[in-house]
């Protein structure tokens, strides 16, 4: 029996050919996203945002507007009322009271009694409450964990090749959470440590991919050395893309289904997997490795010193 290929044996795209268009299109989303955080923010949760979250199921569709005065009228502030996965489904959040657990479990059961007056079928799934305190704690250690990470491997790629790679493979990174950063203001789905937690995972996975990439290219480098550099990167990126599609697809899959079963829990965290996935792919491919041509990367670059000095005197 034949095994299935996704992608055919000595494929031969061109790829460097698209790289200014591929630059300039992802430098451009990447200022659209940072535009949207700016204009539109950050739907953050309760564990950024701090305060009191219900998520409630009802039997029917909810209507937003009619609940949202209902909560209203149980005296514990402005509720923001929000679909939370599906139209029966909505997230309820509430300033966080003053006072003790106590009181703070006396404004929950008059909030929830409010809501049952009006909707007998209201069902109570998860009940959070964050302080102002530490939801800022959370946001800070969220924010350096990320920059750290992409810190941390872009250190280790130059260390592993050169300082060229590294600062592709940080750029790389930076528009791939940046992009999914963007999705999130856009869309307005909840940010929380679910969603920090998919963006160190996508890191990881675009690490990954980027240095099995970078790996074949220096190979390459010494192997091809009267080979054109844009040429090497060619060979190199079509003889690791079967492994890069028959990985992502993989991953695509399983997260997929997450997104359409694994319910409103994981919801977040399998959108920006699976957004992130498909960004990785496509930075790996059509970013990390087309700006080693700007970053002055040669068929000489892995070359020792001496013996470049030499091929130079020749020539």
């Amino acid at each position: 029996m034949r095994l299935l290929k996704l992608v055919p044996d000595n494929t031969n795209f061109r790829i460097l050919r698209w790289r200014n268009l591929a630059i300039i299109v992802s430098i451009l989303m990447i200022l659209a996203s940072i535009g949207l955080v700016a204009i539109r923010g950050l739907n953050f949760g309760v564990d950024f945002a701090g305060g009191l979250m219900m998520e409630v199921r009802f039997d029917q569709p909810a209507q937003v507007d009619k609940l949202r005065a209902t909560v209203n009228s149980a005296g514990a502030g402005d509720g923001s009322i929000q679909i939370f996965g599906d139209p029966k489904t909505v997230s309820v959040r509430l300033p966080l009271p003053e006072g003790d657990d106590a009181s703070v479990q006396r404004v929950v059961k008059r909030v929830q009694d409010t809501i049952r007056s009006d909707n007998p079928d209201a069902q109570f799934r998860r009940v959070e409450t964050v302080s102002g305190k530490v939801s800022g704690e959370l946001i800070q250690a969220g924010a350096l964990a990320l920059l750290f990470a992409m810190i941390g491997i872009s250190v280790y790629i130059w260390f592993r090749f050169e300082w060229q790679f590294g600062v592709g493979a940080l750029f790389a990174l930076i528009h791939d959470v940046a992009l999914t950063i963007g999705f999130f203001a856009l869309t307005q789905l909840e940010f929380d440590l679910n969603t920090v937690a998919a963006l160190l995972t996508i890191v990881g996975y675009s690490l990954n991919d980027t240095i099995v990439v970078y790996d074949r290219i220096r190979e390459n480098l010494r192997k091809y050395r009267k080979m054109g550099i844009e040429e090497v990167l060619d060979l190199s990126i079509n003889e690791t893309l079967s492994r890069t599609m028959v990985t992502s697809l993989s991953m695509m899959l399983a997260l997929g289904t997450l997104v359409v079963l694994g319910g409103s829990v994981l919801f977040g965290f399998s959108v920006a997997m699976l957004l992130g996935i498909v960004i990785g792919t496509y930075s790996s491919i059509f970013i990390g490795a087309p700006l080693l041509i700007w970053l002055k990367v040669g068929t000489q670059t892995f070359v020792p010193t001496d013996v470049a000095v030499e091929a130079s005197k020749e020539v």
